[in-house]
């Protein structure tokens, strides 16, 4: 194996970007990996060629969205070894991280290992979501950005978050007037105890205004507590039925946009043994780290929103910080050094904190949406595992947790590795015995985080590492 790096980093988004940037000046030999053909990330992605090739697409997106660009150039002008295209499979406990690209696979060493692999969509498991037509607001965002693609017809967007009213005002300046937007319960009450912090952070609260605002004056509908949603139609979904205002109601759709929410992408940390706890508050699993974002493994840092959803511009921060907490575990800069370059860093980084707690508090997902009740609901899309199965090996079989359940029906062992049910099985379960999610825990990632071939795993030399 060559000589290691100093600091590997995986994933091109805001942290990985900012990380990248800061131990690149202060001389450290890093390396980034990323899955995607250029960097960006999914707040940025794509944005060198929409800002080459498709420049008047830009206002669509919006201003937040076309200042990722600079940071890209910062990115692309920096003295690291970028590798496009390369999926990090496994990361070893003595640093060794192991990825797949067009060539096969390869293996690095590296003093320090920055995860900043960002955020997944938290599912939203409905009756009828797995119908054609059903995509979440994620995906459909990615297809605007990588491909000027937009759904055609009536299109609903349903569920809870800022991303809702994102993408319903970039589709209303894409010339698409959504149907109408479904909001499920919003908790104003115990949100406004944090009122104040959110409005004096950094343009939250005006932007929130001016997206509900172009709704407003789009005359796009906007139902509010909505509860008892599916998805109902024969080839593909033709219709949301909901109630509102204790009222039962049909929305005709074409494309449903489902969102609710985003958590951490935990996986490559999880099959690091990373110790982990339930964020009661946002209703999910994230790992433990300290004001660096050094997680319990010795040499293994997490930054952005893969260690607890901050946002772009925090994860911007949180990754220069875990850059410069590398650079001094490395010995090139001291640590009163690393101590004084943060001072710059962190009133930044809190500024931008103040507005989650009123976030998480006035979008936390109803019970209803994270613990299905309908049984035919599909929960494990990959293997076709309904909420109805799970509760009755809970309650008929004793079966206390996640990986148990495995045993009985495969739930979380499909290609997506549990990313799109593994909140859900959790939620469930913790329902079904009473107990809170911690004690119920979560699947035991193991290695290949990524798909590799039989192949791939024959070719390894394991004497490298």
């Amino acid at each position: 194996m060559s000589t290691p790096y100093d600091l590997a980093i995986v994933g091109a988004g805001p942290a990985g970007f900012a990380a990248a940037i800061t131990a690149a000046d202060l001389g450290l030999a890093t390396i980034v990996f990323d899955e995607q053909p250029e960097p960006g990330g999914q707040i940025y992605r794509g944005i060198e060629r929409v800002a080459t090739t498709r420049t008047v697409h830009l206002p669509i997106l919006g201003d937040d969205y076309a200042a990722g660009l600079s940071l890209v150039r910062r990115f692309r002008a920096s003295r690291i070894y970028y590798r496009a295209q390369s999926a990090v499979w496994q990361i070893d406990r003595d640093l060794t991280v192991r990825y797949r690209d067009a060539r096969g696979v390869g293996s690095v060493s590296a003093k320090q290992v920055l995860i900043a692999t960002g955020a997944l969509e938290r599912p939203m498991p409905l009756p009828g979501w797995t119908l054609p037509g059903v995509m979440t607001c994620g995906a459909a965002q990615v297809l605007l950005k990588t491909a000027a693609l937009v759904p055609g017809g009536n299109v609903v967007l349903a569920g809870c978050g800022p991303l809702l009213y994102l993408l319903a005002s970039q589709l209303l300046r894409a010339k698409i007037r959504p149907a109408a937007v479904l909001e499920t319960k919003t908790h104003l009450g115990s949100a406004i105890l944090h009122g104040l912090p959110f409005v004096l952070a950094p343009g939250y609260f005006s932007k929130g205004l001016s997206m509900m605002g172009a709704l407003r004056s789009a005359g796009v509908p906007i139902r509010r507590g909505v509860r008892g949603m599916r998805l109902v139609g024969r080839e593909r979904v033709e219709r949301v039925e909901y109630e509102a205002g204790g009222v039962r109601r049909a929305e005709p759709a074409d494309v449903v946009l489902l969102h609710q929410g985003v958590v951490p992408n935990l996986n490559l940390a999880l099959s690091l043994r990373c110790e982990h706890t339930w964020d009661e508050r946002a209703r999910c699993f994230r790992p433990q780290l300290d004001a660096w974002g050094a997680t319990s493994v010795p040499g293994v840092l997490v930054a952005g929103d893969g260690g607890g959803i901050i946002g772009a511009k925090a994860s911007e921060y949180s990754g220069t910080l875990a850059a410069l907490a590398a650079a001094a575990a490395v010995g090139r800069i001291s640590a009163a050094e690393r101590d004084s370059r943060a001072t710059e860093f962190r009133p930044e980084l809190e500024r931008h904190l103040d507005a989650r707690p009123f976030l998480e508090a006035l979008y936390r997902p109803e019970q209803e949406y994270v613990a299905p009740r309908h049984p035919d609901t599909v929960v494990c899309r990959c293997e076709e595992v309904t909420a109805g199965q799970l509760r009755k090996l809970v309650t008929e079989q004793n079966c206390p947790g996640p990986n148990q359940m495995k045993a009985f029906v495969r739930c979380g062992m499909g290609p997506c590795q549990g990313r799109l049910c593994g909140l859900t099985v959790t939620e469930l379960i913790a329902e079904c015995r009473g107990v809170p999610q911690q004690e119920v825990g979560y699947y035991r990632i193991r290695p290949p985080v990524k798909p590799v071939t039989v192949g791939d795993l024959a070719s390894l030399d394991l004497g490298e590492a």
